[in-house]
């Protein structure tokens, strides 16, 4: 099955060309997927059945609950404790590893809920959840008079309380899928009957504000399908069921494409145990299909680092579950450098320095505007002390640039300029950038660091798939190394006061825009805490 490229951006998520695999079938109606991230399985409900199965590759599908009280959307808390709609009791529930059960919500204004829908959980612990009234329909719930006369969104504040109204009571007709932004500084929440999804701003204290239509006519007379389960990606990217499988939408709310799935899907999740694997729960069937990218990291995604702590290898965290992208959370990153790589591009004197073959290009003041020299000499020396494998990407030509092909302006530039010769003052790293014992050292003649070059070989023999992006030029090098890494399934970290180019604006274009959609763009400061 071939999935719908409408923007290029689209095939940097996921292979257009992926298999959508059939992991289990037999179902009635299949919702609420979420993957344990320690355990290894993937729990997910059929509704008109009343029972809650899981699913893992070892042991296939087993039974967890029946009844389940009908339940439908579920995730987990940072404790590993299961956060469940129930349809049947109109209720919010967390039930805990041994058993207990709490009721988190079951009414408003002295009001049953109408039938908690799906729900996401914020760092803060802050639980928000959406309430229309499915669950009080034949199949899908118990059939039963409704006591509220409309359809919200709810937050439950961190440590329980009574849940809190969160938007104009008569703006939705049937919210239902719901996630943040990888930030948290944004809320979408889609609305069935309505075929569009809604962004809102998230304050300080929780609350929503500034909702507005983020995407719109999610609908098809063709093909079967309606916004109902929606994620959010690691890139920010929303992902929502739709007509013919889930559209993929980018954080401008343009379409990027269609991912194809053979029956109706109402749910989605990222799992397995590089967090690449998208699970759809489709009417009758379980979906897997393999994704380039991975999910905005949830809070209860935490649960794992913690087990596997200081004195661990790397291939021991990865069998353990770590997610794969860098860990946000409350707006900090946290990486392992354990699976870093720093790459160290192009400060080279040629490049950046007074007296090179670029000198005119006004690289050398922008360099110094950066002060890109110092901020990469002291996040290297931190990331060495931590761990971190350091690997200097030099473009170096023999004498006559043999083998560089003049197809562009800048290939051109550096044969006429005589620039980069090996041996020479031009093509040796910058004062205070020099290679130290156990760093590695990487030649190419292209832009990308990765075209030509040993750079993937060593980042594979080191267990290296997080790569923290530094050097010059921001728009040429960097970003194009950036955006191969990308593609390649690495995640790019570009702290942007390590990298320079030939002035400001052209700087801030390639960061603002293009590195945003292919690289967590950051600060040296911010990598370093990171770091730990």
């Amino acid at each position: 099955m071939t999935h719908v490229t409408l923007r290029p951006e689209f095939e940097s998520l996921i292979d257009p060309y992926a298999p959508v695999s059939q992991v289990a079938t037999g179902f009635d109606f299949t919702e609420g997927p979420i993957w344990h991230p320690i355990e290894h399985f993937l729990l997910f409900s059929d509704m008109p059945a009343d029972v809650r199965r899981r699913w893992d590759a070892k042991r296939g599908v087993v039974e967890m609950r029946r009844p389940s009280n009908k339940c439908n959307g579920m995730t987990y808390d940072a404790d590993l404790n299961l956060i469940v709609c129930e349809h049947a009791t109109s209720s919010l529930v967390r039930e805990r590893p041994d058993g207990r059960r709490e009721i988190l919500a079951s009414h408003v204004d002295n009001q049953e809920l109408n039938s908690p829908n799906d729900v996401c959980v914020h760092s803060s612990g802050a639980i928000y959840f959406s309430d229309p009234w499915y669950g009080r329909m034949p199949v899908y719930g118990v059939e039963r008079p409704r006591q509220l006369g409309f359809q919200g969104v709810y937050r439950v504040p961190p440590g329980g309380g009574p849940p809190r109204l969160l938007v104009d009571r008569y703006l939705f007709d049937q919210p239902n899928g719901l996630c943040f932004s990888p930030d948290e500084a944004l809320l979408y929440v889609n609305d069935t009957v309505q075929a569009l999804i809604r962004v809102f701003d998230v304050g300080s204290d929780g609350a929503l504000s500034n909702g507005r239509v983020f995407a719109s006519g999610i609908r098809s007379e063709l093909e079967p399908g309606v916004p109902d389960g929606m994620k959010c990606d690691q890139r920010g990217n929303v992902w929502v069921t739709a007509p013919g499988g889930v559209w993929v939408y980018a954080r401008t709310g343009e379409l990027l494409g269609k991912v194809r799935v053979p029956e109706l899907v109402a749910n989605l999740a990222w799992g397995g145990a590089d967090f690449r694997t998208l699970y759809l729960t489709a009417t009758h069937s379980v979906y897997a299909i393999a994704t380039k990218v991975g999910p905005r990291h949830e809070p209860y995604m935490r649960a794992q680092t913690r087990g596997a702590a200081a004195g661990s290898s790397p291939s021991s965290a990865t069998s353990a579950g770590a997610p794969s992208a860098p860990l946000l959370a409350s707006g900090d990153m946290q990486l392992d450098p354990r699976r870093c790589a720093m790459i160290i591009q192009d400060l080279q004197n040629d490049v950046i320095t007074d007296g090179g073959a670029f000198a005119d290009s006004g690289a050398p003041g922008h360099a110094r505007q950066q002060r890109v020299v110092d901020n990469v000499r002291r996040l290297a020396e931190v990331a060495r002390a931590r761990g971190v494998v350091i690997v200097h990407v030099w473009f170096v030509v023999e004498p006559g640039a043999p083998g560089v092909t003049l197809n562009a302006p800048l290939f051109e530039g550096l044969v006429d300029s005589k620039a980069m010769v090996r041996g020479s003052w031009g093509a040796a790293p910058v004062a205070g950038l020099e290679p130290r014992s156990g760093d590695f050292v990487v030649e190419k003649m292209r832009m990308s660091a990765w075209e030509g070059t040993r750079l993937e070989t060593i980042l594979k023999a080191t267990g290296r798939d997080v790569i923290i992006n530094t050097g010059a030029w921001t728009n040429m090098s960097v970003e194009h190394t950036a955006r191969t890494g990308a593609d390649k399934g690495y995640f790019m970290v570009v702290p942007e006061d390590c990298c320079s180019t030939m002035n400001a604006d052209w700087h801030n274009a390639s960061i603002n825009f293009a590195m945003q959609n292919v690289a967590v763009v950051t600060t040296a400061d911010a990598v370093i805490r990171a770091l730990g």
